[in-house]
C-alpha cells in the first residue's frame, strides 16, 4: 500500500515565520520602527472575521504591530478608497491587508489597485503580479507563495516536470502558474473548460488543487508518485481533492487543514517584514 509524504504545513509555517521575527528584530534594532500590518475588512462575514484576526494574531507574534480598520457593510467603493489611499500615505503602516471577498456593491479590483506596490503584502495588485511574472522584486500573492514555501521545504524539484494547475484565479492560479514557470516547471493550467480534465491531469508531476470545489479532484486522476498540493478550502474542513483516494497514488500531499493554509498566512507577514525593511532602506533579504 502507497504511503505519501505528508507535507507539514504548520511545520513550513513556523520556519517561515521565524524568518520574519528574525528580521523583524533586525529592523527594530537598527531604526527603531516596529513594522505594521493593517487589516481592513468590509461588513462583518464570520468567517473573514475569523481569518483577519488570525492574521493579526500571527503578525504580534512575531514582533509586529497589527491594526485593524472595519468599515460596515453598506460601505461604497469611493469611501474604501479613500481609506485605502489614508493608509497607503501613512509612514508608520508598512503593509495593507484587504480580506475579501468584499460586498457586493464594492469593485474589488479598484480597491486592489489602491493599495500603493510597495505595501502590497498580499501580492494582489496588477504591479505586484508584474513584477513576480517577470522576476523582478515585488510580492507574490500569500497563498501561491506559501505553495513555494512548501515546495522549497520539501525540496520539490519542478525542474522540467509538468505541473498542472487547476484553477485560473488571479490571485491563485494564474500567480501560481507564474511561480512553476519561474521554477522552470512546464504548465498547464485547466479550469470549468478544459476539456478532458481527469486526462489532463493524469499527465501531471505536480498538481495544485485551486478550485474551490470540496473533494473535486479524484483519486484516479493522479498518476503514481505525483506531488497532490491542495490549496482548496470548503465547508467542513474539506479540501479540493479527495484526499484519502489521492493518498493512494501521491508520493507527497498536503492535508487540509494544516497544510497550504497555514503557510498562505506566514508568507504573509513574512512579505509584510520584507516591504517594512524595504521601506526603511535596509538590506535584509
Amino acid at each position: 500500500m502507497n504511503t505519501p509524504t505528508i507535507i507539514d504545513g504548520k511545520k513550513v509555517s513556523a520556519e517561515v515565520q521565524q524568518q520574519a521575527a528574525d528580521r523583524v528584530k533586525k529592523i527594530i534594532e537598527k531604526t527603531g520602527v516596529t513594522p505594521c500590518l493593517v487589516t481592513v475588512l468590509v461588513g462583518s462575514d464570520p468567517a473573514s472575521v475569523t481569518y483577519t484576526r488570525m492574521k493579526r494574531k500571527r503578525c504580534e507574534a512575531v514582533g509586529m504591530k497589527s491594526m485593524k480598520v472595519e468599515l460596515p457593510e453598506e460601505t461604497t467603493t469611493e469611501q474604501l478608497l479613500a481609506k485605502i489611499k489614508e493608509l497607503g500615505d501613512d509612514p508608520a503602516i508598512h503593509g495593507i491587508l484587504l480580506q475579501h471577498p468584499v460586498p457586493s456593491q464594492i469593485d474589488e479590483r479598484a480597491a486592489f489597485e489602491a493599495i500603493p506596490a510597495a505595501k502590497d503584502v498580499d501580492g494582489v495588485t496588477i504591479a505586484s503580479f508584474g513584477a513576480m511574472a517577470f522576476d523582478l522584486p515585488g510580492f507574490g500573492c500569500a497563498t501561491p507563495a506559501g505553495i513555494i514555501d512548501l515546495i522549497d521545504a520539501y525540496d520539490i524539484d519542478c525542474n522540467g516536470k509538468h505541473a498542472v494547475v487547476i484553477g485560473r484565479s488571479p490571485i491563485l492560479g494564474k500567480p501560481m502558474a507564474m511561480m512553476l514557470l519561474s521554477r522552470h516547471a512546464t504548465v498547464t493550467i485547466c479550469h470549468s473548460r478544459t476539456t478532458d480534465l481527469p486526462g489532463l491531469v493524469k499527465q501531471a508531476d505536480i498538481i495544485v488543487a485551486a478550485v474551490g470545489r470540496p473533494n473535486f479532484v479524484q483519486g484516479d486522476w493522479v498518476k503514481p508518485g505525483a506531488i497532490v498540493i491542495d490549496a482548496g478550502y470548503n465547508p467542513g474542513n474539506i479540501g479540493d481533492c479527495d484526499y484519502e483516494a489521492c493518498a493512494k497514488n501521491a508520493s507527497m500531499i498536503t492535508p487540509v487543514p494544516g497544510g497550504v493554509g497555514p503557510t498562505t498566512i506566514a508568507a504573509l507577514i513574512n512579505q509584510t517584514s520584507i516591504g517594512a525593511a524595504r521601506q526603511l532602506g535596509l538590506d535584509l533579504e
